[in-house]
């Protein structure tokens, strides 16, 4: 089986540096976040009455086709999928056939603002009444506004209708009104609910400067960052242009890609438009988890790399068109105090063209800008705004000597290949276990009586490479019982969608552990921070010595003759007449000690010991394997701990039922916990 089958990645942490802050890694320990809460606000964008005077102003500012896109349902588990995938270290999405991400292409075509044009910054304010006042000719009540920020619904509550006979000075307020609340709905929507920073109104102040922005790239450097902050752990919400991210999936994943009651509208422009309509199909049953497994086996025909090839030249507005280029410009994407790369040289193949492995990014941290009123951010971007001014001297070009191969042999080793843990193995295992507990009972119950040297040498070496197996399966897996209650599943359930398990009760969560496999290694254990740590005995390697008149008097015990000497010395491993066929699971025990930073702990077999009178027939005439490692600071309440998705397996005192990854594990190792031989 493959390694990434275990080890979900990356095994080289030079790019996915920030690894252990994500959301990935909570999810691969059990900690289960549901899905995101999506906030964008568009529902009641169709409720703002526009005449002609406003529809021109509006065009002139450069948002005549984000007015044109209706409120779409938002996909929450396929969007909360999507962001498990995103990584803040290269603004992209790792997927299994390697990076995509939502360009300054992707921007233009689906919804129509320009990526060209002056940067996106301005003044800040820390509150209202001045800014509104001035732009708006009113300001809000102390109610509708906190700090910086004016709510939603006084926007649409004083300037959703413009009477017919506003004057112009009117016109342009209530203009400037809708325009704000369009963007702080959409392309600027918050995580604070029903809010909108009124820093954007100073640049409404001329409709016609106002066209000249790059909105397109402000938008993009927003959902950069607000992806990247939903992508860590501690999060439950995110924000941005949402219909941007979720429309930009459809078109590159066939994935969720829903099925429309009509033909799309092939002739609108901006492509959003396309996906207008009603939807059908079966979508129930569509959780987070349905996407995340379809997103950890997405298959390169699963992918629609560039799919604008087929768009009619015609369709695209010459004021779009004439930015397109700029779609490859690997630069500094700006909004306000939100500055965020732009890497199209990771995802080259969705322009067309073959992907090599990307030059090295150097780690830059997202600093907080002060937001203090009447500040200037330009004075504290000049870095930024130099990279972004010299944004079309940046364009990435086609490379035709490349083998995409290569790429992908990189890109394997740096990405993470798996969100959610592979379908449990336990069941393989238990399978696995039980041939190679038969094969072993038939090797060590085999009467020897008639046979040669010859023969009984093959019977032993069939019985060591058995019990060899057994050996290595103990030495290589550990098994995570990790199972999240169901009321902290609850608490941490988040939003309007819950996450549908079906057919995943409470007790099969309990009874159904995941093997996670490492190296195959005797002595050392691999880490989970998350898991409860089942300490192994640990086995004498077979080049270890042993004493070979105690096996020549084991041989005696179990098959009620002596052997000769050139048989002990082939045999060299007491271990080979360990009697499998006679473990019960009744007398399954498993020690649960403290693993501090990877040091090993042993379960005590007296702990292990079966009470049966075979057991004290032979327990004067062998030994222990190995003696218990007995630490005083970890014999008190399971050592301490006192995590939920740990037990206490190893006590006296504990009667409760082993789970089906324990009793599995457990009937690996109780013939070598034991340390003798049975009859």
């Amino acid at each position: 089986m493959e390694l990434c089958a275990f080890n979900p990645g990356p095994l080289d942490e030079s790019v996915l540096y920030d690894q252990e802050k994500h959301v990935s890694s909570a999810v691969w320990e059990g900690q289960e976040r549901g899905a995101l809460r999506c906030h964008e606000h568009t529902s009641k964008l169709d409720q703002w009455s526009l005449n002609p005077a406003q529809i021109e102003l509006i065009n002139k500012a450069g948002f005549g086709y984000l007015r044109l896109i209706p409120a779409i349902s938002l996909d929450n588990p396929l969007i909360s999928a999507l962001v498990e995938r995103w990584r803040r270290e290269t603004n992209t999405f790792h997927l299994n056939v390697g990076e995509m991400t939502v360009t300054l292409e992707d921007v233009a075509y689906l919804l129509g603002l320009a990526i060209d044009g002056e940067p996106v910054i301005g003044f800040t304010y820390t509150t209202c009444e001045t800014v509104c006042k001035k732009f708006l000719g009113r300001f809000p009540d102390s109610g509708y506004t906190s700090g910086g920020m004016v709510k939603l619904s006084w926007l649409k509550e004083c300037f959703s209708y413009c009477p017919p006979n506003a004057s112009a000075e009117d016109i342009e307020y209530h203009t400037r009104a809708y325009l704000l609340y369009l963007v702080g709905s959409t392309i600027f929507s918050t995580t604070t609910g029903n809010k909108v920073p009124v820093m954007y109104l100073p640049l409404f102040e001329n409709f016609e400067q106002c066209g000249k922005y790059a909105w397109g790239a402000a938008a993009l450097a927003f959902l950069y960052r607000a992806l990247g902050n939903a992508s860590l752990r501690s999060q439950s919400t995110v924000s941005g242009s949402l219909t941007l991210l979720q429309c930009w999936s459809y078109y590159h994943l066939n994935i969720g890609r829903p099925k429309l009651t009509q033909d799309p509208y092939h002739d609108q422009f901006p492509l959003v438009l396309w996906w207008k309509g009603r939807q059908s199909g079966p979508t129930a049953n569509r959780d987070i988890t349905f996407y995340r497994k379809s997103l950890d086996s997405l298959k390169p025909t699963d992918v629609e790399w560039h799919p604008y090839k087929s768009i009619d030249p015609i369709l695209v507005p010459d004021v779009i068109a004439r930015g397109l280029m700029l779609g490859r410009s690997k630069t500094m994407l700006i909004c306000f105090d939100k500055a965020e790369r732009h890497l199209p040289d990771r995802c080259l193949r969705q322009y067309g063209f073959r992907q090599p492995i990307p030059p090295p990014i150097s780690r830059w941290e997202r600093k907080s800008r002060g937001v203090d009123g009447g500040v200037d951010l330009s004075g504290k971007m000049e870095a930024e705004l130099r990279e972004w001014a010299n944004r079309l001297l940046q364009i990435v070009r086609k490379d035709e000597a490349v083998d995409d191969s290569v790429y992908m042999h990189w890109y394997l080793k740096i990405t993470r290949r798996f969100v959610g843990r592979p379908i449990p193995l336990a069941s393989e295992f238990q399978r696995m276990n039980a041939t190679l507990r038969e094969v072993a009972h038939i090797a060590d119950t085999l009467s020897l009586q008639g046979l040669d040297n010859e023969q009984i040498q093959s019977v032993t070496r069939i019985s060591y490479i058995v019990h060899e197996c057994l050996r290595d399966q103990a030495g290589s897996v550990v098994t995570v019982a990790l199972v999240t209650s169901e009321d902290e599943n609850g608490k941490r359930g988040r939003g309007k969608e819950k996450v549908r398990r079906k057919g995943m009760t409470k007790r099969r969560r309990k009874d159904e552990g995941e093997i996670f496999q490492g190296d195959n290694r005797d002595d050392e254990l691999l880490p989970n921070p998350s898991a409860p740590v089942i300490d192994y005995v640990r086995i004498p390697h077979q080049s270890e010595a042993v004493d070979k008149q105690q096996l020549a008097d084991v041989f005696f015990a179990r098959y009620g003759h002596t052997t000769n000497t050139d048989m002990t010395h082939q045999i060299g491993d007491p271990r080979l007449f360990t009697s499998v066929n006679e473990i019960d699971d009744s007398d399954m025990c498993l020690g649960v000690t403290k693993v501090d930073d990877g040091s090993e702990a042993y379960a005590s077999s007296r702990d292990c010991m079966p009470q049966s009178s075979s057991m004290a027939e032979y327990g004067n005439s062998l030994q222990p394997t190995n003696h218990a490692y007995n630490d005083p600071s970890s014999s008190s309440e399971a050592n301490g701990i006192h995590d939920s998705h740990r037990s206490h397996a190893g006590s006296d005192s504990d009667d409760q039922s082993p789970s089906l990854s324990t009793m599995l594990t457990g009937r690996r190792l109780i013939h070598r916990c034991n340390g003798n031989i049975p009859t």
